[in-house]
């Protein structure tokens, strides 16, 4: 498919949202007798080729789980790479959402983070906060840590009942609709924590290509299969009786 046709098809079925589990970094790396903090840094190439790519075809909302709150149990030569990288991509993206639009938003507990990484992140989503596109960067991230923090912001202003629109504006993600299409790289096909109460309704498409191979005709494959379903959203299909 063109970009013109994935406009097309991303307008046609209002496709609003997209998100990416990126895993393979490490394999990908492996597989060329590399050490896996190279795999990280392709898979960062990947990654801003990727969202561009997400942002021209259309999609207003893209979320990519870059550092899950279990991560910390890597190596810690793996980790200060890819705090590197982090701090890398976060001046990049200065000149990035000057470029294409984009609002970035990092959806996660920031507060382990460098006091100095903590401050360049607050800039950067301060100078985005009028862009149009949404850039979700889940970092130091787990949706069950995510649902908690919102039920106890709420129980905090002192609510007595809750409910789902409640909750909703609490989550990091409160600024971005539910996910359409949750894509996973790598052959793995389990959600790893991610996007847990936002994944009710979400179609999955899973490829066995690696992270850092990922490229804009998997991305419009996926899309195309997304356009191939019938959402029911907990209903039944048109034509179909009970």
């Amino acid at each position: 498919m063109s970009t013109e046709s994935s406009k097309q098809l991303v307008l046609d079925k209002n496709i609003k949202h997209i998100a990416f589990i990126m895993d393979g970094n490490g394999r990908w790396a492996k597989r060329r007798g590399m050490p896996r903090e190279y795999g990280h840094k392709k898979g960062a190439d990947t990654f801003r080729k990727i969202v561009t790519y997400c942002f021209e075809a259309g999609l207003q909302h893209v979320t990519v789980y870059a550092f899950s709150t279990e991560n910390w149990k890597r190596s810690e030569r793996e980790i200060r790479a890819l705090m590197r990288l982090f701090t890398i991509f976060i001046e990049d993206a200065f000149e990035d959402i000057r470029k294409n639009d984009v609002r970035i938003v990092f959806i996660g507990d920031r507060s382990v983070f460098r006091e100095d990484m903590q401050r360049r992140m607050a800039a950067l989503e301060r100078e985005s906060a009028a862009n149009r596109n949404i850039l979700n960067v889940a970092l130091n991230y787990g949706s069950r840590s995510e649902i908690v923090h919102a039920v106890n912001t709420l129980i905090e202003r002192g609510e007595k009942k809750i409910s789902v629109e409640m909750l909703n504006a609490c989550l990091y993600t409160r600024l971005s609709p539910d996910p359409d299409l949750i894509v996973r790289t790598a052959g793995e096909q389990r959600l790893s924590n991610f996007l847990l109460w936002q994944a009710a309704y979400s179609e999955f498409y899973y490829t066995d290509t690696l992270w850092p191979d990922m490229n804009g005709e998997e991305v419009d494959r996926a899309l195309l299969s997304f356009g191939n379903r019938q959402r029911r959203f907990g209903g039944i299909a048109e034509g179909e009786s009970n």
